[in-house]
């Protein structure tokens, strides 16, 4: 799958949670990921190689946890993330055999996160990063065939604005990255 994602550092989360309110949207009840990343042995940042990332959601103590395996790869020529997941069962045996693959840890996150639908395809995240100051703000946008990156780009941009963000607050490094 093809997105287009923009993440930025709120200045105020709870102006940002007001304004949404406002018109009538809400987040969904908050729950915590774990992602841990591996990158390929050679990997360089603002490079096009792919990362997987271990992921593990909870989002009640009562309910099972959800496990998948994301592989993640930013095209920086175009600025399009492909992203491509598939629900696992055996969290341990997928980590050995993607350290039997070549990969390496470079990160472990954790997070607490919302999510609001925005529109079809489109996702509006509020993220906590443990570790990392600050409330984070991350819209992901499906592209379709017909879509210009940089148009939905644009638009995600002119969302946040309404918001009460600008584009001096778009954060580019991914939260491993930042850690």
């Amino acid at each position: 799958m093809k997105k287009v994602i923009v993440k930025c550092k709120l200045k105020n989360r709870d102006d940002f949670e007001k304004k949404l309110s406002e018109i009538d949207m809400d987040f969904t009840p908050m729950y915590w990921v774990h992602e841990r990343v591996f990158v390929p042995r050679n990997y360089q940042k603002k490079s096009s190689f792919p990362r997987l990332i271990l992921r593990t959601e909870m989002h009640a103590v009562d309910r099972p946890a959800k496990y998948e395996l994301q592989l993640r790869r930013h095209i920086e020529d175009s600025g399009i993330d492909i992203i491509d997941t598939t629900i696992i069962r055996d969290y341990q045996e997928a980590a050995n055999i993607v350290l039997q693959l070549g990969f390496e840890v470079q990160n472990e996150v954790s997070s607490r996160r919302q999510e609001l639908t925005l529109g079809k395809g489109t996702k509006l995240f509020l993220d906590k990063v443990d570790g990392v100051a600050g409330y984070y703000a991350k819209i992901e946008a499906e592209l379709g065939d017909n879509d210009k990156v940089e148009e939905v780009r644009r638009e995600i941009i002119s969302t946040f604005e309404q918001f009460g963000q600008d584009a001096t607050t778009v954060i580019e490094d991914t939260y491993s990255e930042q850690m």
